[in-house]
């Protein structure tokens, strides 16, 4: 793909990543656990990207952690704050319209 592709994607899947750690911190996760859950479904991201968007959740306040500190190597675990289930609520809603606007631009008959 060419770089201008690249950034277009980048920025459209940029969102969608918020999205998706929220949902899915409903349920305690630790980053490199969630980093392998993405990947499986479908959001393909990086330590580089995903440590800093954990770290900004948690700071506005979305995401809330804890140390793990029971088994040999210390993980920090993420979890959904009501906050945040509030936005992933909101944010669903919003995309699926989204989507659905889409649609009606893309499935027009000629």
């Amino acid at each position: 793909m060419n770089e201008t592709l690249d950034t277009h994607l980048q920025e459209l899947r940029r969102g969608t990543v918020v999205l998706a750690c929220l949902q899915l911190l409903r349920t305690p996760g630790y980053g490199y656990g969630l980093l392998e859950e993405l990947e499986r479904r479908g959001f393909a991201t990086d330590a580089n990207t995903l440590y800093p968007l954990l770290r900004r959740l948690e700071k506005q306040e979305y995401l809330t952690s804890e140390w793990n500190t029971e088994e040999a190597r210390p993980r920090k675990f993420y979890r959904t704050s009501d906050a945040g289930i509030r936005l992933a609520d909101t944010l669903t809603q919003d995309w699926l319209a989204l989507t659905a606007a889409i649609a009606t631009l893309t499935d027009q008959e000629n």
